[in-house]
Order: C-alpha cells, then sequence, then structure tokens
C-alpha cells in the first residue's frame, strides 16, 4: 500500500471517534490490551509522562517535549487530534513519524486489526508505542485523548501524570458534572506515582485529593505553588511572563512561542512539571533556567504545534484557534476583545455532538458570521448552524466549505479588520490543509 491508501484505510475502515462520534467509543480497554500484549507490551521500553485534562493538553505535551529535547534527551511525543497529516500524532525530537514506518505497520499488522477490529486511535496508541520503542525513545510523553480512565494511553504507568484542568465536554461519556468527569481523568492517577493538576477547582478539588490519597501519590495543584503575575506581548511576536514561586519572582521575562491568553494557566503546569522532575530527580539531566527559557521561546518550533492562537495573515489580522469547548471559547472570545480591531468577520464550524447553542450564546453580537461545516461527518451543517445562530441574533450567512467561507470573509474585510477562524478544531485543520 501507498501512504495515501494506508491512511484511507486507517480513516474510512476503522471507527474513529473524530470523524463518526459515539459509534467509535469503546467503553473500556480490552482490544488495548490484547494489542498491547501482541506487541510485546512496548510501552515498557521507556519512560513516560501522562498529561490529561479538557484544555490545555495539547500545548502542555508540545512544549514538555520541547523541554526535554532542548535537555537533550530523545523525545517520543504523542498527540491527538492531527490537523493535516496522521503523522501529527506520532513524532520523535520534532519529527514526524515517516510515511514509511506508518504503511509498514499497517501492511505488516493488518491480521490482528482483522481479528480485534481495533478502533482507529486504539491502533494508533500501538504504532506510537512500538515505533518509540523500535526508536529506542528515552522519554515520551503522551497526551490522553478523551478522558483518562478508559482512554487507550492509560496503560503506561509513568514517572507522573498531569491534569491540566476541568471543564465540560464529551459530556455524553465522561458525566454532565465536574465531579463526574474529574473522576474519570483521575483515571490516570497511578500508585505513588507523582500527580499535578493544573488549576484548582473548588467543584473537582476533594475528587483528585481523595484520588491521590488512594493511591498514595503525592499530589501538587501548580496554580497553588506558581503564580502569573504579569504577560505582554513582545515586540518578536512572543508572549512574555513573570513568575513567581511563594511570592518571589523566579522567572522574569519568561518568553513562550505560544500566543493564546490561556497560556497563562498552561505555563503554571509546565513549570510545575520541571519542577517536580528536577527536585524528585525523576529524570537523570537537570533542567536548568538556561534550557527551560531557550525551549520555551521555541517550543512550537521546536515540536511544530498548529492551531493555538496561530496569525496565519496580516493586514487583514487572521487567526486560527482549535478551541472548541464553552471554557476554549471563553478564553478565545477573552483575545478577540482585546484584540484592536476595525469589524471582527468569524469563520465559524461546529461539530454535532457538541454543546452548540451553549457556545453561540456566548458570541458577540457585532461580528459578521460566515458559518461553515469541516470535511468531516461529525460536523454540524452550516445551514442549521446558521438557522441556531439567528435565534441568538448571530448573522451571517452559510458556507459549504471552509476555504469557501473563509475566502469570503477575505474578500469582505478590510485592512484593519479581524477575521477569526475556529469553532471546531476540524475547521482549523480544513484551512491550515489549503494554505
Amino acid at each position: 500500500m501507498t501512504y495515501k491508501e494506508t491512511t484511507e484505510f486507517l480513516f474510512n475502515q476503522l471507527p474513529m471517534f473524530q470523524r463518526i462520534g459515539a459509534s467509535a467509543y469503546k467503553a473500556d480497554l480490552n482490544t488495548t490490551l490484547a494489542l498491547d500484549k501482541y506487541f510485546g507490551f512496548p510501552h515498557q521500553n521507556f519512560k513516560t509522562i501522562h498529561v490529561a485534562g479538557t484544555n490545555g493538553k495539547g500545548s502542555v505535551s508540545h512544549s514538555l517535549a520541547a523541554i526535554l529535547m532542548s535537555a537533550g534527551y530523545k523525545v517520543g511525543l504523542y498527540t491527538s487530534p492531527h490537523l493535516i497529516d496522521f503523522r501529527e500524532r506520532i513524532k520523535i525530537n520534532g519529527d514526524m513519524i515517516s510515511e514509511q514506518a506508518v504503511t509498514d505497520f499497517v501492511s505488516t499488522n493488518k491480521q490482528i486489526m482483522e481479528e480485534l477490529n481495533p478502533s482507529f486511535f486504539e491502533i494508533s496508541v500501538a504504532m506510537a508505542f512500538q515505533y518509540f520503542s523500535d526508536q529506542m525513545v528515552d522519554i515520551a510523553v503522551v497526551e490522553v485523548g478523551m478522558g483518562g480512565r478508559l482512554d487507550s494511553t492509560n496503560i503506561i504507568n509513568p514517572l507522573l501524570s498531569i491534569i491540566t484542568n476541568i471543564d465540560f465536554d464529551h459530556v455524553q461519556f465522561l458525566g454532565n458534572t465536574l465531579e463526574l468527569i474529574a473522576a474519570e481523568k483521575a483515571g490516570i492517577i497511578k500508585p505513588n506515582v507523582p500527580i499535578i493538576i493544573g488549576k484548582t477547582q473548588k467543584e473537582t478539588e476533594n475528587v483528585f485529593l481523595n484520588k491521590a490519597k488512594e493511591y498514595n501519590a503525592e499530589l501538587f495543584f501548580a496554580d497553588q505553588n506558581f503564580e502569573c503575575t504579569s504577560a505582554f506581548f513582545t515586540t518578536e511576536g512572543k508572549q512574555s511572563f513573570n513568575i513567581t514561586m511563594s511570592k518571589i519572582l523566579i522567572f522574569k521575562d519568561l518568553k513562550f512561542d505560544l500566543l493564546g491568553f490561556y497560556q497563562k494557566e498552561n505555563i503554571l503546569t509546565i513549570l510545575q512539571t520541571v519542577e517536580i522532575l528536577n527536585t524528585k530527580k525523576l529524570i537523570e539531566k537537570t533542567i536548568t533556567s538556561e534550557i527551560l527559557y531557550r525551549a520555551l521561546e521555541n517550543a512550537a518550533k521546536l515540536t511544530g504545534l498548529k492551531g493555538r492562537w496561530q496569525i496565519v495573515g496580516n493586514n487583514p489580522l487572521t487567526v486560527c484557534d482549535t478551541g472548541h469547548n464553552e471554557a476554549g471559547i471563553r478564553f478565545v472570545l477573552e483575545q478577540i476583545l482585546q484584540t484592536a480591531f476595525k469589524k471582527l468577520h468569524f469563520v465559524l464550524g461546529m461539530v454535532n455532538d457538541k454543546d452548540v447553542s451553549k457556545v453561540l450564546s456566548m458570541l458577540p453580537l457585532h461580528a459578521k458570521y460566515y458559518f461553515t461545516k469541516a470535511s468531516i461527518p461529525r460536523a454540524l451543517d452550516q445551514q442549521i448552524l446558521k438557522e441556531m445562530a439567528e435565534k441568538f441574533n448571530l448573522e451571517g450567512k452559510a458556507y459549504n466549505s471552509v476555504i469557501e467561507a473563509v475566502n469570503a470573509a477575505t474578500l469582505e474585510a478590510e485592512k484593519n479588520d479581524f477575521i477569526f477562524i475556529g469553532g471546531s478544531t476540524f475547521v482549523v485543520a480544513d484551512y491550515l490543509a489549503s494554505i
């Protein structure tokens, strides 16, 4: 098979949640465990860091990979979903797995796929762990796909576990309260393995405290130990933070090449992780301040992270962001409203299993909307989205594709306007694939 034929098989023959939704979800780890046994438990051949959470886990995972790379380690990085190319999910030191490696893995292991009928995510995780083992990585940063307890990545026994935050997302699988969602994500907590919680929330704090106590896992709340006292944008297009620990300034002008306002929360989680790696001596090489500064200033560049408040054009300013749930959109809107522009053009698409009305109720009335549909079966029809939006007094036209919508916005926008592209990871993916 060619690489194109291989990815078409993965996307179309294996149940894929990102594309079709609930019918691809499996509420157990039986297939994952069977695949792991078949491949000889490859995840046991390298160290891991496990990252879960509702929002921010992608940014945290990529940033930690950049830091570990800069410290001299050979670092695997497993994340999801991909935006343009399947290979984005599996990287070593910022380089995607080769097309040949993907093709060889699928062609060699088709029989076990036919026997076990794994989901797309299950086989992707198996491929990543096998590849990291074959390539003898020192350590892998592994991002949870959904939830935690029943996620296919949850067979690892990491050096430490991270849960960035808890908010409403995938409620049909994880629960309709923050406590229930937290309980699912707390499923990554392992016996005697340190656990870092990025954001203290009164609804979920005891869930984590109780689980950590049950498993004798030392628990750290990043935002109780670190504080971002200032954040601003530099003239060279970076974000700069001043960070205190116990009210003492420990990082001055810490530059980050991820530009979303929400990174001021993620940076605390990242710094707490580095602190624990160093003080608990979980890794051999100390991550110095020099390494940290260098890595964070180039985190996206080192790892290839895209779609996080990514500026893709100027005059008019054009930005895309993968924020897609209530909390993610809230951060995006905060940053939009603090951006100078004459008129806002909002290219918006969503998936059909999200709380669309909740997001629409948050959106600004003063914008002009370009309702669209990403090229996946889960995408909400653009006409339905437009009709729902009208109930919230959001005005605009519907377009058959993301590219049509962006082109229409570009034609109508003046140089002092602002074009925002988002509402769904897959809207951003369609756009980035076109440029």
